[in-house]
């Protein structure tokens, strides 16, 4: 079965790209281990197979399909309302946990906080902390409440457009807002750019720090991180600067991409 899946996925994909989602699918529909794949236990037939593989050919994502993915740990439901997890945003999470202590009670808000992979990812590892996600989109955070009962955890959700009027006092803000040009559409893959919301992902070329600037106003926060656009993170950084941060940092991430900015208030 193996075979013929990664014969079927070869004329669009990559041959490692056509291996990894094979045994995807064998994974998901089997139940069995990758190892049990390897050795040829995949024999069953798969009731809905050439379904599966009609929408991986015209680059629907494997995690729409399944309507489920694995990021940081946890199994995080997504759908066409909710931008799938990248490990970028878990570079994002783990930087904010190296550098504020687990002994220190927080509270903090995650902007755009869509599948909820952020807000859930730092109260699963920072239990002592209190923890907001907030987001326009009243489809994403249904998933957003799904997935924090799927993951136990329990965090405080607010629908709101965050350039309406909003109150409220954090000691930490996180975000990951739309961040990609709109003339970037044109080198994105089709699998992000025909599938993914581009309310999640897309500013204007004019005003590519529209989401940064609206945040860093709000000024109702101690320390604040932003994964950004890597064209643009000095740019950010110095945002932040102008708004009363300092201790501003770039951090690159595992690439060497200027990819994640952070800033706290000067006393």
């Amino acid at each position: 079965m193996i075979t013929y899946i990664q014969s079927q996925l070869a004329p669009f994909y990559s041959p490692q790209e056509a291996t990894d989602l094979a045994f995807w699918i064998l994974e998901e529909t089997t139940g069995l281990s990758r190892a049990h794949i390897s050795a040829g236990k995949d024999k069953q037939n798969i009731s809905n197979i050439e379904i599966i593989l009609q929408r991986l050919q015209k680059k629907e994502p494997i995690q729409y399909i399944f309507g489920h993915t694995l990021w940081f740990g946890l199994d995080l439901l997504v759908n066409s309302a909710t931008l799938i997890p990248r490990p970028e945003t878990a570079e994002l999470v783990e930087w904010i946990l190296q550098t504020n202590p687990a002994n220190i009670p927080l509270s903090v808000l995650d902007i755009g906080t869509g599948s909820g992979c952020i807000a859930i990812a730092l109260k699963k590892r920072r239990p002592n902390w209190q923890i907001t996600g907030l987001d326009f989109s009243a489809e994403a955070l249904q998933i957003a409440k799904q997935n924090a009962v799927r993951n136990k955890t329990q965090i405080q959700w607010i629908q709101h457009d965050i350039f309406s009027d909003f109150t409220g006092t954090f000691d930490l803000i996180v975000s990951n807002p739309p961040y990609i040009l709109n003339s970037e559409k044109s080198s994105m893959e089709s699998n992000v750019l025909d599938y993914e919301p581009h309310s999640a992902l897309f500013v204007p070329d004019d005003d590519p720090l529209l989401f940064y600037r609206r945040i860093c106003s709000i000024k109702s926060t101690k320390s604040i991180y932003f994964e950004v656009n890597e064209r643009f993170a000095e740019q950010v950084a110095q945002l932040l600067r102008n708004n009363n941060f300092d201790n501003v940092q770039i951090k690159r991430d595992i690439y060497e991409k200027p990819r994640m900015v952070s800033g706290r208030i000067k006393d």
